[in-house]
């Protein structure tokens, strides 16, 4: 069974823009390295994922929900609804074996505190959570300082940044195959 990885990112970018152009490359990326690419199901970077995922080849799985009344777009090969955006985050979790996080907003940023937390506390299995370009190191670096402070040791260890869709691709490789 192959690998699944969910990618958050920003709704906005559209089909001209550095950002959709980059997340379609990283959806490209991640299946010729052999994942199924899993992510929100809408526009901007999750549909820009899944369509550079189809383009190679890819599969692809969009987990929408009826607070929205979009459709999933058409990049998407099994859909899966939810009833609520809790619902949703929580299958984007559990469904995936790696996370992915590219410039968003806040929704964004829930998905990778969600994540980020559970995996601190031990909620669900450690699993790699890799951010693509700088947009989320200050958070991160903020957060390491505090939680340092905290006593609570260095939580991130657990986000690993990287450059390019490419070496993301590589090293969820590395660590799931």
């Amino acid at each position: 069974m192959k690998k699944v990885i969910s990618v958050f990112g920003s709704l906005r970018p559209r089909e001209d823009e550095p950002e959709y152009l980059e997340a379609r490359n990283l959806g490209k990326e991640l299946a010729l390295a052999g994942f199924v690419v899993c992510n929100g199901g809408y526009g901007g970077i999750m549909e820009a994922s899944a369509r550079g995922a189809k383009e190679a080849g890819g599969e692809t799985i969009g987990v929408t929900v009826d607070t929205f009344t979009r459709v999933a777009n058409r990049w998407i090969d099994r859909e899966i609804r939810e009833h609520t955006l809790l619902g949703r985050i929580e299958t984007l979790v559990n469904s995936a074996d790696g996370y992915v996080v590219v410039k968003g907003g806040t929704g964004t940023l829930l998905e990778l505190a969600y994540v980020w937390e559970f995996i601190n506390k031990q909620l669900i299995p450690e699993k790699p959570i890799i951010v693509v370009g700088d947009f989320w190191v200050k958070v991160i670096e903020t957060l390491k300082d505090e939680l340092l402070w905290e006593g609570l040791g260095d939580c991130t260890k657990f986000v690993q940044k990287v450059a390019t869709p490419q070496e993301c691709a590589t090293r969820l490789k590395q660590r799931l195959l």
